[in-house]
């Protein structure tokens, strides 16, 4: 009995990734017992149920407890930033580069 408490103690201070809480809210959604899924899972019940209400706003990204939503559209934006300022500065190369061929013939 001792050993069967130690075993959910240690289940509720485990952090849940995404994936382990996705697992956990299918079970869920397939419609398998709140009540069933809390015992066995170790995790109660108002827990499951603000995971399966984030799992239905935004599916696995409302699990995660880090977004690297900012980060990632910083980076995206970094991206076409970059690729307009390459797109620009071959332009202004090729239009050099006529500009002195046309010195050239001219001399």
């Amino acid at each position: 009995m001792e050993e069967e408490a130690e075993d959910q103690e240690r289940k509720n201070v485990q952090r849940w990734s995404a994936g382990q809480k996705e697992r956990v809210v299918l079970r869920l959604l397939r419609g398998e017992s709140l009540e069933v899924v809390t015992r066995e899972e170790g995790v109660a019940a108002h827990t499951l149920a603000e995971w399966r209400e984030a799992f239905l706003r935004a599916g696995r990204e409302g699990l995660k407890r880090r977004r690297s939503e900012p980060l990632e559209r910083e980076l995206k934006d970094a991206r076409a930033k970059v690729g307009e300022l390459t797109m620009k500065l071959e332009l202004l190369e090729g239009k050099d580069d006529l500009l002195r061929r046309g010195r050239r013939s001219k001399s």
